[in-house]
């Protein structure tokens, strides 16, 4: 491929690449010798899972493994024990290293549902930041003043506010900026927050005689609220682990606009492919309803496969075009103590609610229907023993065995 061609692929759905005229000078250089570039991203695992929001930069990191660079799957268990303070308005909890440990084993299987694990180096910085000395950590923090910290949007709100920083916190962005360093990255990839750690990594490789890295920034990956960041605090993600039917549903309930901000930014669609898409779905000669079906069903063969793909499909059709209940469905056995056991008790108890009162709540909303029928009752019970279909809005259903 060309630098051209790469070029393209590279700038699909960035937000902003610095510099991108020392990006082509990279490229031009790796072609020219063949050594590929080292191409950095780094995770703090803080959580368990990782939702279609963090897969924006794994999609862009399998990008490059696919024009032949060498990519860096950073796994901050140093840094994710500080904790990010990016976009906080207040200091964060920090985490134990068993904590981070145990979310790092998770990272590591999930991500190579998109990366080649062939083409992969998982690497963890603590192998060199915990190597650091005393000596050394004051060394790093000489490199940047509190005014450059003093800079950064959050950082200076919380300072205007009288809100606490801690010490621990400026040390993020060196650290992380120090990752660079060790790895001697030629590009880094992170989301448009991240954009002032990033900057930092330029810095500190100035400071240790490197070639400053490239950033490239991709956007936030709004959730299914279509507004708001991906979070799991909001519940408007889509997690990769989630289950092929939930992954389905969900991607099918994303407004039109956004459907086109998910295929830039995750599908293998080629360029091409899209701009194909976008003027089909314009005059009309591609339906939207049948992009959606496209797009939720690759999101479910990457993450589950294609046999789980289609059956996905043919429950989708089932639950929501012919309204019946998938096929398979989550068998769950309760002990009843009584004759009679509260519906909302039992729905928080085969785990399709949090609690009890927020069992109340959907069906007073009308979200909750039992062997296909709905039920307004907020305080129905269910008679023991018996069996029991339960679904909880569109996506959540159980079989229920009360004995």
């Amino acid at each position: 491929m060309t630098v051209a061609e790469q070029l393209e692929i590279i700038k699909r759905g960035a937000t902003e690449i610095l510099v991108e005229k020392e990006l082509v000078e990279k490229l031009e250089k790796s072609e020219k010798t063949g050594v590929p570039l080292k191409i950095k991203a780094g995770f703090d695992p803080t959580a368990p899972d990782l939702h279609l929001g963090h897969t924006v930069l794994l999609h862009k990191m399998r990008q490059f493994q696919k024009l032949g660079h060498e990519v860096y799957f950073l796994i901050g268990d140093f840094t994710g024990m500080i904790g990010d303070p990016t976009g906080k308005s207040e200091t964060r909890k920090v985490l134990s290293r068993e904590d981070v440990l145990r979310n790092a084993e998770t990272y590591k299987e999930q991500v190579f549902k998109i990366l080649d694990p062939k083409l992969t180096k998982v690497v963890f910085n603590s192998e060199w930041l915990g190597a650091l000395s005393a000596g050394d950590m004051i060394g790093l923090a000489s490199k940047y003043t509190v005014a450059r910290m003093l800079e950064r949007d959050d950082f200076s709100k919380r300072f205007a506010t009288q809100m606490p920083i801690s010490i621990h916190e400026f040390m993020y962005p060196l650290v992380q900026g120090y990752d660079s360093v060790a790895l001697k990255a030629d590009v880094e990839l992170g989301g448009t927050d991240q954009k002032f750690n990033l900057l930092v990594g330029r810095e500190l490789q100035r400071e240790w005689g490197q070639v400053p890295q490239t950033v490239i920034t991709m956007p936030l990956l709004e959730g299914l609220d279509g507004v708001n960041k991906m979070s799991k605090s909001l519940g408007n993600y889509i997690g990769i682990s989630e289950p092929a039917d939930e992954i389905y549903g969900k991607v099918m309930s994303i407004s039109d606009p956004l459907m086109l901000r998910y295929y830039e930014l995750l599908s293998d669609l080629s360029i091409q492919g899209l701009e194909q898409l976008k003027g089909g779905i314009a005059d009309g000669s591609v339906h939207p309803m049948q992009a959606k079906k496209d797009l939720a069903r690759e999101m479910v063969a990457r993450y589950h496969g294609e046999a789980a793909a289609d059956h996905a499909a043919e429950n989708f059709v089932k639950r929501f075009r012919e309204n019946q209940t998938p096929d398979e469905m989550p068998l769950v056995e309760l002990k009843a103590e009584g004759e009679k056991v509260l519906l909302a008790r039992v729905m928080a108890e085969a785990g399709l609610v949090k609690s009890n009162s927020e069992g109340r709540r959907s069906i007073l909303g009308g979200g909750v229907k039992v062997d296909g029928e709905k039920i307004a009752d907020e305080m129905l019970e269910l008679t023991a023993p018996g069996e029991y279909v339960l679904q909880v809005g569109k996506r959540r259903f159980a079989k229920v065995v009360l004995g």
